[in-house]
């Protein structure tokens, strides 16, 4: 049933496409292998977080997206990335994901979303992590990295304003009476003033998904604010994110850091540090991420992971080879 929905949806972007006069479109071939070490299990793993989570599992796949243009001027874009991922433990042992599935418009007053796309609600409504190693709050149960909804965004000189409607379901989609109200005002233009800091508030009824597997069938309260911030000097990033409010009748907390130097010629290499802490009620639970990345052409990737977890005293060692090639 997931998949119907995902699929049709995903089908009726697409459509929007067609009547668009003057087009320019991308397409880029997709591909992984991802895998590494358990401690705790002692055993070999095919997947950077969990095996129910969506991200990073071995997979191929594409990212297409296209412009569309009037006489006078570009007005939105349509944009479709899936996935087909190995699983190896459950019985199906393929995944389709429907990762991107936008149509944007730009009108006079906003830029419109509607689909797939990211949630006005923290660090994951601009870092792209579609491919990355180390986690945000969003992809550990504090929101999500993509959901199914609309959004609306404005940009101004001095930042910007987003606000969005989605279904709380995450990667899924499913209608259980789930929904999640963002909004997200913003001060600095990262590209330009090499930071940005964000104030986010997040309230609705959520559902408890892990990649495309419903953990509960009853949504959750969820009530949250954010602060994030971002900040890029000469070599070195450091990224925040601090959040507090309510998550399943619980006080929750949580707080991530990211410290990145980049190294080499064009930043082809990185060199990155993440601790993350939470707790919801009296449990807490602690968790300390490395990563090195190395840009080893323009289409190929090298990345590797090492993730302590104080909650299953778990050590992980992930390697991550990752093919992002235009066609």
């Amino acid at each position: 049933m997931k998949y119907r929905w995902c699929a049709a949806a995903a089908a009726l972007l697409v459509a929007f496409a067609n009547p668009a006069r003057a087009q320019s479109q991308l397409f880029y071939l997709e591909a992984q292998a991802v895998g590494g070490y358990s401690k705790t299990l002692d055993r070999g793993i095919l997947y950077s977080m969990t095996q129910e989570d969506a991200m990073q599992k071995p997979s191929v796949g594409f990212d297409w997206i296209r412009r569309l243009s009037g006489e006078t001027r570009d007005f939105g874009s349509v944009g479709l990335q899936v996935r087909l991922a190995y699983n190896h433990e459950p019985e199906s042992k393929l995944e389709l994901q429907v990762y991107n599935a936008y149509l944007r418009y730009k009108a006079n007053f906003a830029n419109l979303w509607a689909g797939h796309d990211r949630p006005a609600f923290g660090l994951s409504s601009y870092l792209d992590s579609h491919s990355l190693l180390l986690p945000t709050l969003a992809m550990m149960g504090y929101g999500f990295d993509r959901d199914w909804g609309a959004g609306v965004a404005r940009d101004f000189g001095w930042g910007g304003v987003a606000a969005s409607l989605t279904t709380g379901s995450g990667m899924p989609l499913y209608f259980r009476g789930n929904y999640l109200a963002s909004a997200r005002l913003s001060r600095g233009v990262l590209e330009r003033d090499s930071w940005n800091l964000g104030l986010s508030a997040a309230s609705g009824e959520m559902l408890e998904t892990m990649g495309y597997k419903l953990m509960n069938d009853d949504p959750f309260p969820f009530r949250m604010v954010t602060v994030d911030g971002a900040w890029f000097w000469t070599r070195f990033e450091s990224r925040i994110e601090l959040m507090a409010g309510r998550k399943m009748e619980h006080d929750s907390y949580a707080a991530c850091l990211r410290l990145g130097m980049n190294l080499l010629a064009e930043n082809r290499l990185k060199i990155e540090a993440q601790p993350v802490l939470m707790k919801m009620g009296e449990e807490s639970s602690f968790s300390m991420h490395a990563g090195v990345s190395y840009q080893l052409t323009a289409d190929l990737a090298l990345r590797s992971l090492y993730r302590y977890d104080d909650e299953n005293r778990d050590h992980t060692f992930i390697a991550q080879v990752y093919y992002y090639k235009r066609v």
